[in-house]
């Protein structure tokens, strides 16, 4: 919100400097964003009546005037704009002036006539981009004086970022009722007054929707002047507020919006046809907004509409049809007061973000409406003349907002804010928020004024004590906690030891969206029904990740475009899967590889990662967990190559997938070389086998190498499940170590070579029980794999 300091100082104005009521506004949680001049740095320049003008016997644009400067002799002044004319007062830059850009002003001569100083417009003060006349000041302003005194420029224009609770805020009022408060100064708001009844003619307004609208007040005013012009101080105001003139009926809404926060729309009222309704719109209903948008509309939008059209998008934006215009002598202005929680997202959905939208999805005082429409009558009516007529208002007082009264404890105060305030200081603080307090023994029962929307809890009030006490006079103090060192098991994994494993094996964690592209979430898994968000960001964040590759895949291809080739990263976070009609999130670690096993380097010779090594890093992994049940099985995924993919097992459940991204999918995101992916099960990860205790074997190991020849599609786990089911327990440990197929082996078949190491606790081991138990083995492979030794 934008606000012209000098105009917050006129209804209050405490003895601090711009900078100290910055801080003042920013402690008290209205955070000043910058503060900055309300005018560009000129200076010697003075209001000046022009007294005669004449044209120029050498141009036809120009014309000779004498200008009035309220001391000595009249100057003489060469001026070009339209409307210089005798009688115009206007601002004039003396010789000698300093304008924008920097501009030094001289004596000049200008088609053989001596000019003494520029006659300037609004752009050349810096004040608006209108160049087409020169800046037309009241009749009656004084002479000589300096403009940028006249016109309050030496004026700092605050830009204040307010949360969306604080809707009282959203007016100058609401800003100088803060100020008043945190400088313990009086405060009266803008005396609206009532404005004498000239004329009886009204409309009827019917409340067809009362509970998006419950009260609506609208007054005709006729004959006013369309020729009338805005006057400058008003003008002034609007422009520091980022807002420019449109004319009085206009300006007048705009600046009681700004002055006092309540909206207001003024229609033409020979453009409307009988009785005016607040109701519904229709399904499919066209209106033609101000800014020139046609839209459709739909029965969940409330609109202003008379007997025949709509004619406004309520709370939000006037219709082109209705509105005022150069010749509108007629008015119907309206107030309204509209729920919240209806006309929400309403803007939004039309594209839409207007001033008055901001404030109605917020909240209005819902007491304000009758004060505002006094005011911009009688302002109206000052500037442009007319009559008015009576103010209809209809109305549904059971359906407008109440604030509940709220309990404050004493002792919650200091529990929360962590001092002891005399219960005087807590009743005064309440009682300058504007606040209805009753006090008992325990505390107070506190009733919030209209304006304040934000107030329903013992927290809110706690917080407003806090703020206008001063955050800053609140002490620091260590809160007092117990330390005591909570149990760790040693069955649970702890998620952060497997990232510091990743992280040693070179891997960076990254963190993505959990919203993803339902593009790329089917080709992941084409036959998944993802989650749908209702109200998403974009079409690429549109739909709950089922899987974290999604992002992964993402994130690999925004490295590789900025030219980063090796890529090692992994992520832990929450996917959603629907399951029997709900929704499971589950807590998952998924990683992606591409580009070179290593970093480039003199010492090794560099190759591009494959399957198995991204299996030893998951290996390394599931190592972390002590089971010894953990296997891979060769299974087909969506996602993944049907040659180099495999489910990660633990136990006889599934515990996530491993593999080389599908070929398909590979082409279709461009990628121009292998990406493996790995995903786990956080929850089944996380369960961790605690170690055991086993005696160290005084006895050596013997060792004993096995080559065999088996089927080329046989998993080599399999071997190795059968190697160590068959050995019995003094086979400590098997280990493949050559894997072959080529010259000397029959097609389809491959060569296995394992090495098996044996150990007995009690003895040395002999041949003959060495034998016995490789026997056994072979006896083993032979059956289950039709294995045979190598020759």
């Amino acid at each position: 919100m934008r606000l012209s300091e000098a105009w917050l100082r006129q209804y209050v104005n405490p003895m601090v400097d711009t900078a100290g009521l910055v801080r003042q506004l920013t402690m008290a949680g209205l955070e000043v964003d910058g503060a900055e001049p309300a005018a560009a740095d000129f200076s010697g320049v003075v209001v000046a009546r022009i007294l005669e003008a004449a044209p120029h016997p050498e141009a036809d644009r120009l014309q000779i005037c004498r200008v009035d400067t309220g001391g000595g002799e009249p100057l003489q002044i060469v001026c070009g704009a339209a409307n210089a004319r005798a009688g115009l007062v206007a601002p004039l830059a003396m010789e000698g002036a300093v304008l924008p850009g920097p501009l030094k002003i001289k004596r000049s001569r200008l088609r053989g006539v001596e000019s003494f100083g520029m006659l300037c417009s609004a752009k050349e003060l810096g004040l608006e981009d209108d160049a087409s006349g020169l800046l037309e000041l009241p009749a009656d302003a004084p002479v000589g004086a300096d403009i940028r005194d006249y016109l309050q420029l030496d004026d700092r224009i605050l830009e204040i970022d307010l949360t969306p609770n604080r809707a009282d805020c959203l007016s100058v009022e609401g800003i100088a009722r803060e100020v008043a408060l945190i400088n313990r100064l009086p405060f009266r708001g803008v005396d609206a007054g009532t404005v004498a009844v000239g004329s009886q003619r009204r409309l009827v307004v019917h409340l067809d929707a009362p509970e998006a609208c419950p009260r609506y007040l609208g007054r005709v005013i006729t004959g006013i002047d369309a020729r009338a012009q805005t006057p400058r101080w008003m003008k002034e105001r609007l422009r520091r507020s980022g807002l420019r003139s449109l004319g009085p009926a206009v300006d007048v809404t705009n600046y009681v919006l700004l002055e006092l926060g309540q909206p207001l729309h003024a229609f033409d009222l020979e453009r409307l046809s009988g009785d005016v309704h607040v109701r519904q719109a229709r399904d499919g209903e066209l209106l033609r907004l101000l800014n020139g948008e046609e839209i459709t509309l739909s029965s969940d939008v409330l609109v202003i509409a008379d007997e025949e059209k709509a004619l406004a998008l309520a709370g939000i934006m006037g219709g082109e049809q209705s509105a005022v215009g150069g010749a509108t002598s007629d008015v119907f202005l309206e107030c309204a007061f509209f729920a919240p929680a209806l006309i929400m997202g309403k803007a939004r959905r039309y594209g839409l973000a207007t001033d008055s939208s901001h404030r109605f999805e917020r909240g209005v005082d819902p007491s304000l409406q009758r004060r505002a429409i006094e005011r911009a009558t009688a302002l109206l009516l000052e500037i442009a003349g007319g009559e008015a007529g009576p103010v209809t208002e209809a109305v549904r007082e059971d359906l407008l907002p109440l604030r509940a009264p709220v309990r404050l404890r004493e002792q919650r105060i200091g529990q929360l804010l962590g001092l002891n305030l005399p219960r005087d200081e807590v009743a005064d603080i309440l009682a300058r928020l504007g606040m209805s307090v009753e006090e008992d023994e325990p505390g107070w029962t506190v009733t919030p004024p209209s304006f304040r929307f934000d107030i329903a809890l013992e927290a809110d009030l706690i917080e407003e004590i806090g703020r206008v006490y001063g955050y800053d006079a609140i002490p620091r103090r260590r809160p007092a906690v117990a330390s005591a060192m909570q149990p760790a098991s040693e069955t649970v994994l702890g998620l952060d030891r497997v990232k510091d494993l990743l992280a040693d094996r070179g891997y960076q964690e990254v963190i993505t969206y959990s919203f993803v592209s339902a593009e790329m979430q089917r080709r992941i898994d084409p036959e998944a029904e993802p989650e749908a968000l209702l109200n998403p960001i974009s079409a690429d964040l549109a739909v709950m990740r089922i899987s974290l590759w999604t992002g992964l895949l993402d994130c690999a291809q925004k490295n590789l475009s900025r030219q980063q080739d090796r890529v090692r990263i992994f992520e832990t976070g929450l996917k959603f899967v629907r399951r029997d009609g709900s929704l499971e999130q589950r807590n998952t670690l998924a990683g992606l590889v591409l580009g070179s096993i290593l970093d480039e380097q003199w010492g090794e010779k560099s190759r591009r990662v494959d399957f198995f090594d991204v299996k030893s890093d998951v290996e390394a992994i599931l190592g972390l967990t002590g089971k010894s049940s953990v296997r891979f099985r060769p299974a087909i995924h969506h996602a993944l190559h049907p040659g180099q993919s495999a489910e990660i097992l633990i136990g006889d459940g599934g515990a996530g997938w491993l593999g080389m991204l599908h070929p398909q999918i590979e082409r279709e995101l461009g990628f121009e070389q292998p990406v493996f992916m790995f995903e786990l099960d956080a929850g089944a990860l996380l369960q961790r086998d605690l170690p055991r205790f086993a005696p160290l074997s005084r006895f050596p190991l013997v060792r004993r190498d096995l080559a065999l020849v088996v089927a080329r599609d046989l998993p080599a786990a399999d071997l190795l499940e059968a190697v160590a089911a068959s050995g019995g327990p003094l086979v400590r440990d098997t280990v493949l170590f050559d894997v072959y197929s080529g010259a000397g082996v029959e097609a389809g078949k491959k060569s296995v070579a394992l090495g098996v190491t044996l150990q007995d606790a009690e003895e040395t081991l002999t041949d003959d029980r060495v034998d016995e138990v490789m026997s056994r083995i072979v006896a083993r492979l032979a059956a289950d794999f039709g294995a045979k030794l190598r020759e």
